[in-house]
């Protein structure tokens, strides 16, 4: 798509702008030069065919790297779900009003292809008897959900964040990172993470929110939500009405939040409110039940009481709402496929996201319509919103995007330098114990040059340059330390443990990278195999900062809130001294023999 000139490009999207919003012929009529009111709006959508109108309730995914020439096998899994061979094909056939992004669907190989892509997608829409932009949306919260990897910018997560405790870099890497997507062609991302997370064992959420006190998650919600739009990015605060203190993933069952209505006042409202009062373009539902919300104990996404009756009424938020992904167990276990669509849009919802079979969604709206179930102007109500967002991220104008663009915009030097600093003022030191006469880090390499880096490798190929320890292997070498380098793994066996003992001999310290330690894990069995030995032992959580907790035969301990590079990175900064730990812890830590009990509070953070 590339190859078409800006030029060629643009002179659609003119003419089919000037369609929607002109009566006169589509010749006579310029581009608007300013954003649609809702009087040219409502014209479009007068002259919308009902099947228009539910199409653009809806974001569906689609594979492949063009929107009208992807891969064999592409093609093969877009017949298989959609039965469809492309996006293109998908557009014409349902009359879209989004798509979502997603690295698993071979959307995302590298800046040109997705600018293109995203290009190629526009067309095919302003193809259409209506000729509306569509929305292009991914989950870029960065840290550890995150789907455009290198070379675009990676900053830090959401609890990274809360521990830097800084709004200003919160917003500064909401802006940046917007920028780099809207450059893209990406228009919506849903993010921030607005949950409140006070429950350590939450499977799903975890480092993804900013951290356990309402107030200061509000703060950093509302400064990324103004980073974001600043760079003309729909941001999309999720998942209301908070997910932040479940011991069940939505994507595989449906969770029950226990919280009183007074608790779910202080706890989970704050976040949603800030950014309500920051602009939010949209917020994005949970699957799961509050009784004290909605004593019929349906899905917050199929719940009128929670979506019109707190979200709409109480809050007075009349921006686009978006289901999570309706492809997720939590809304599909009480209701089925066919009337999950109708009863979200009963309940308050604008856009839906990502159904298992769109054929069978999209075509339930459309009978429900038929039906006297579902009215028109209960579309219309939710279509104008979707309208009126696109209008403001300025679709309506000019859709499209340029390599050149993407090459001034993505993985900039100075975006990438903004992010290693915002991540070494996130990195937390809570262990930091004597070791002869003096504390164990910093580490120096006239004292620490031969370390053994060990522990566990989550994948994330597309996010980074190798797994954790090749990472961190690495970045010790570029300081003039010798690493040695042995995954161990998140489970790792008596063999593996045996055989890092073994490597341990001779070494001036050992660094072991853990990720979700539990009691009884083999990672504790490694840590404390290897402490065993009198070498020097520092951890590093990879990703929930609990893990300190099961280690107490450490040495020293680092919390990184991440495996992505960048956090890796400053890390290592922080462990040789490099950079002063800066980080305060974002939640509380238990004891790990009596979770009643804090180990570390709130704010607590060692400095050298």
């Amino acid at each position: 798509m590339e190859h078409l000139s800006r030029r060629t490009l643009l002179a659609a999207a003119t003419a089919g702008v000037a369609a929607a919003l002109s009566a006169t012929s589509v010749s006579a009529a310029p581009a608007p030069a300013a954003v649609p009111g809702d009087k040219a709006l409502k014209k479009i959508i007068s002259g919308m065919s009902l099947e228009e109108k539910v199409g653009q309730l809806f974001v569906m995914r689609v594979y492949g790297h063009s929107a009208t020439a992807p891969d064999q096998a592409d093609i093969d899994a877009n017949l298989k779900e959609i039965g469809v061979r492309t996006a293109a094909e998908m557009i014409a056939k349902y009359k879209l009003g989004g798509i979502i992004y997603f690295a698993w669907a071979h959307n995302v190989r590298d800046p040109h292809q997705i600018a293109d892509l995203s290009n190629g997608i526009q067309t095919a829409g302003l193809q259409q008897p209506s000729r509306i932009p569509l929305l292009i949306s991914t989950d870029q919260e960065h840290g550890i959900v995150a789907r455009v990897g290198k070379p675009a910018t990676l900053f830090p997560g959401a609890m990274a964040f809360g521990a830097g405790r800084s709004t200003k870099d919160a917003q500064q890497a909401g802006q940046m990172a917007g920028a780099e997507l809207r450059a893209l062609g990406i228009n919506q991302d849903y993010a921030p993470d607005a949950d409140v997370n006070v429950n350590p064992a939450n499977p799903v959420i975890g480092v993804r929110s900013f951290g356990a006190d309402p107030a200061a998650v509000a703060k950093l919600v509302a400064a990324q939500v103004k980073g974001y739009q600043s760079a003309r990015i729909a941001s999309t605060a999720k998942h209301f009405p908070g997910h932040g203190d479940t011991a069940t993933d939505s994507h595989t069952g449906l969770p029950v939040i226990t919280h009183t209505r007074e608790q779910w006042e202080q706890l989970d409202k704050p976040s949603f409110e800030a950014a309500i009062a920051a602009g939010i373009d949209s917020i994005m539902t949970a699957h799961l039940v509050v009784p004290a919300l909605d004593p019929a104990e349906d899905p917050a996404t199929l719940s009128r009481p929670i979506l019109t009756g707190i979200l709409r009424e109480q809050l007075g938020y009349d921006g686009v709402v978006i289901t999570d992904s309706l492809g997720m167990e939590g809304v599909r276990t009480k209701y089925g496929d066919d009337r999950v669509p109708v009863l979200a849009l009963q309940a308050g919802v604008d856009q839906l996201l990502n159904p298992p079979s769109l054929d069978v969604s999209w075509n339930a709206v459309v009978k429900a319509v038929r039906s006297g179930e579902l009215t028109e102007e209960r579309l219309d109500v939710s279509i104008l919103r979707v309208l009126r967002m696109k209008a403001k991220l300025g679709l309506f104008k000019d859709p499209f995007v340029t390599h050149r663009g993407v090459d001034r915009t993505v993985g900039t030097r100075a975006h990438l330098a903004a992010a290693d600093r915002i991540a070494e003022r996130t990195t937390t030191l809570l262990v930091n114990k004597s070791v002869g006469k003096k504390k164990l880090l910093p580490l120096s390499r006239r004292t620490h040059k031969n370390v053994l880096v060990l522990g566990a490798d989550p994948a994330s190929p597309s996010l980074s340059d190798g797994p954790p320890t090749t990472v961190l292997g690495a970045a010790l070498a570029e300081l003039g330390f010798s690493p040695t380098v042995l995954a161990t793994g998140t489970a790792p066996t008596q063999a593996v443990i045996a055989q890092a003992v073994a490597a341990a001999e001779g070494k001036d310290a050992v660094l072991i990278g853990t990720y979700n330690v539990t009691a009884g894990s083999t990672q504790q069995a490694l840590v404390n195999a290897v402490a065993a030995t009198g070498v020097p032992v520092v951890t590093l959580s990879l990703r929930n900062p609990y893990d300190v907790a099961q280690l107490g035969a450490a040495d020293a301990h680092v919390a990184a809130y991440s495996w992505i590079d960048v956090e890796l990175r400053a890390a290592v900064s922080v462990l040789t001294g490099r950079a002063e730990p800066r980080g305060k812890l974002p939640v509380p830590v238990q004891r790990a023999d009596d979770p009643t009990q804090v180990l570390y509070p709130i704010g607590y953070g060692l400095r050298y």
